[in-house]
C-alpha cells in the first residue's frame, strides 16, 4: 500500500480510539446524572426536569462518537452465516463490496445531518420538553460521529483492500 494511505489508515485508527476512550468515559456521566435524580427524587422528593434528556444526549453522544472505535475493533453486529466460513480473503472481497454501502449511507446520513444541524442554529431550535434545552449541540456531536465513523470506513476499505492482495495495514 502507498505510504499516504497507511498513514491516514494509522491517523483514523489513533483519532478513533482516542475518541472512542473517551466517549466509553460518558457512560459514567450519564449514570452520574441519573443517580443524582434518583436520590433527588427519593430522598428529597425534589425532581429535577434536566435529568431525563441530559441523559438521553449524553447516551447519544457515547453512541455516536463510539461508532468508529467500535468499527476499529470489529465490534459491530454480523451475519455469520456464511461469512465465518470463508477464508480471509474472501471476506475481505466481500467487505470490500459492501463497505461501499456503508459509506454510501454514511454519506447521505452526514447530509441529513448536517441540514439539521444547520437548521438548528440558524433558528435556534429547541427541545419539546419543560426543560426545552438546544438542540445544536447534539446534532453537531452526532455530525462528528458521522463523520469519523465515515473515515473509519475508508479506513477500513483501505484495510480489506490490502488484506485482498495479501498485506497487511
Amino acid at each position: 500500500m502507498l505510504r499516504p494511505i497507511r498513514a491516514y489508515v494509522r491517523f483514523v485508527d489513533a483519532l478513533n480510539t482516542i475518541v472512542g476512550k473517551f466517549a466509553m468515559l460518558l457512560i459514567f456521566l450519564m449514570m452520574g446524572i441519573l443517580l443524582c435524580e434518583s436520590i433527588s427524587r427519593t430522598f428529597f422528593n425534589a425532581p429535577h426536569i434536566w435529568t431525563m434528556e441530559s441523559a438521553q444526549y449524553t447516551m447519544a453522544a457515547y453512541y455516536m462518537l463510539g461508532g468508529g472505535f467500535s468499527m476499529l475493533l470489529r465490534a459491530h453486529v454480523r451475519m455469520d452465516v456464511l461469512y465465518g466460513r470463508w477464508f480471509t480473503k474472501t471476506k475481505a472481497k466481500v467487505d470490500r463490496f459492501t463497505i461501499f454501502c456503508m459509506i454510501f449511507y454514511l454519506i447521505v446520513l452526514l447530509y441529513g445531518g448536517i441540514s439539521s444541524t444547520a437548521y438548528s442554529l440558524e433558528y435556534g431550535q429547541h427541545s419539546r420538553t419543560a426543560w426545552a434545552p438546544p438542540l445544536a449541540p447534539v446534532k453537531i456531536v452526532m455530525c462528528i460521529g458521522i463523520i469519523l465513523m465515515l473515515l473509519q470506513a475508508i479506513a477500513t476499505f483501505f484495510k480489506d483492500l490490502a488484506k485482498a492482495r495479501g498485506e497487511e495495514l
